[in-house]
């Protein structure tokens, strides 16, 4: 699904994909930065605090994730060119679909890893050395602002001394694989990283330093949004080893944890956490979070007419729980049509039912749960919450309803899709070509499901991140099934 077919889509898929795509725009990352940063004339207001421009030797610009494209094209504009020309110079470690023209003037904009690859490259770690370079040349009338977003955790790989990059991404494949939470991977990632966890912070000299933060974690926890590298990190070296612990205990025997990483981990729990080297203090602002994405997606649903019912940002669990959970909201919601429908009838021979829409909108992240198999296959949790609300509606009526979940960073696993939708339209396409949603579910492998079949929501970068949204609407009236 692109955006140039949205038009010879039914009304219940064309509404899901423009409440969708409203929620995506109202978290753009060079809006949500030009929000928070004003100038005037000589001074300088960030999140609230003001700086004298003239005062100011130079502005040091660092960070990392899917939104640091557009943070820094905001940033720059914001500024403007005469002072981005005399004073800022820049660093940020961004996928490589995001290093995209035009060109930014004093911003370097570093490709660290391959488009849908989540994980760390050698790539990333050379940039993340830049970056610590540029915050150890601090001086006392610098500013230093960090762009932060999500992805920032895999962007910024720079191993403690005695772990490989090799050690860090087998151990992220084993938590991932076994299920474990952003909280979790991130945990156990801090204890591992010279970067990560405050470390950009212990690593600065004198300064000023403040962070523009895009959330793409539920409860927006400033030491876990891009593993805290701003943040003094709150947990210890055994809270990462009970991790590790819990996963590999809950996991099949076949996956294994570096031993390199156990006796990192073991040797930490026996010393001291690292002091700051530098007299720096970081201000860390929240500038855009998934609630914001929301909350836009609703004020959209509303304009169209829909009946908006909020199921929070806090959204968790498997995206099979999730799929069925939208798929049962939307039963339950029909039911109560026809109920509603039936009473009017009886009473005036037409009742205000009948037109009535419903709109439910989430957000948050779920997680999918790995099916053990060696055959092929493909997808992210957004597909496979599309896909499991599909298995559950297969044999029911799907005229006006549609379920589409989306990550808003336009990449949902490591596939070109956001995510995808469940539709009647959607399901007609796979009858006619024989396709077996429940067999794909059961190995994951959603992508290749709803690409045969049309449901893929694609959107390219949006250079933004804030986890996912998830929209589900319901036409009481009859609506094709085409």
């Amino acid at each position: 699904m692109n955006q140039d077919a949205t038009s010879s889509r039914p009304d219940s898929a064309r509404d899901a994909e423009r409440i969708w795509r409203a929620g995506v725009d109202a978290v753009r990352s060079e809006l949500l930065v030009t929000n928070a940063v004003q100038r005037d004339g000589t001074f300088l207001s960030l999140c609230g605090d003001t700086f004298d421009l003239a005062r100011l030797r130079r502005i040091v610009v660092v960070g990392a994730g899917k939104a640091g494209a557009g943070m820094a094209r905001g940033l720059e504009q914001a500024l403007g060119t005469d002072i981005v020309d005399q004073k800022v110079v820049g660093w940020l470690n961004v996928p490589a679909d995001c290093v995209a023209p035009p060109p930014l003037r004093k911003i370097h904009l570093h490709n660290s890893r391959p488009a849908g690859v989540n994980e760390p490259t050698e790539a990333g770690v050379a940039g993340s050395e830049r970056i610590l370079e540029l915050v150890s040349s601090l001086q006392a009338d610098d500013l230093c602002l960090v762009l932060i977003s999500g992805g920032g955790s895999a962007l910024l790989p720079l191993p403690v001394p005695g772990i490989s990059l090799a050690d860090k991404l087998a151990m992220t494949r084993t938590l991932s694989r076994g299920g474990a939470t952003i909280q979790q991977l991130n945990t156990v990632r801090k204890r591992l990283s010279r970067i990560k966890g405050g470390g950009l912070v212990r690593a600065a000299t004198a300064g000023h330093m403040l962070a523009l933060i895009i959330s793409d974690v539920i409860d927006d926890p400033l030491d876990i949004i891009a593993s805290g590298p701003t943040v003094p990190d709150p947990g210890t070296a055994a809270d990462a080893l009970k991790v590790l612990e819990q996963i590999q205990q809950a996991g099949d025997g076949t996956a294994t944890i570096p031993t390199a990483i156990w006796v990192e981990l073991q040797r930490q729990a026996t010393v001291a956490s690292p002091s700051p080297t530098g007299v720096i203090s970081c201000r860390n602002c929240i500038i855009g979070n998934n609630e914001t994405a929301l909350n836009a997606a609703m004020r959209q649903a509303r304009d169209l007419g829909y009946d908006v019912r909020s199921l929070g940002s806090r959204r968790q669990g498997t995206a099979r729980e999730i799929g069925v959970e939208l798929a049962e909201l939307c039963l339950q919601t029909r039911r109560e049509f026809n109920g509603a429908c039936q009473s009017d009838d009886s009473q005036s021979g037409f009742g205000q039912s009948r037109s009535r829409r419903v709109c439910y909108i989430g957000g948050g992240e779920p997680v999918v749960q790995l099916a053990p198999t060696s055959r092929p296959k493909k997808g992210g949790r957004n597909q496979e919450v599309a896909l499991s609300a599909l298995c559950r509606l297969w044999k029911d009526d799907l005229s006006g309803l549609t379920i589409l979940s989306g990550g808003t960073d336009g990449e949902d696993g490591p596939t070109d899709a956001a995510g995808a939708v469940c539709s009647a339209e959607v399901r007609r396409a796979a009858e006619e070509r024989h396709l077996d949603p429940f067999d794909a579910l059961s190995i994951n492998d959603s992508y290749t499901f709803f690409d045969a079949a049309g449901g893929l929501l694609k959107t390219g970068p949006t250079h933004t991140n804030v986890m996912d949204l998830q929209v589900a609407v319901i036409h009481p009236e009859p609506e094709l099934d085409l």
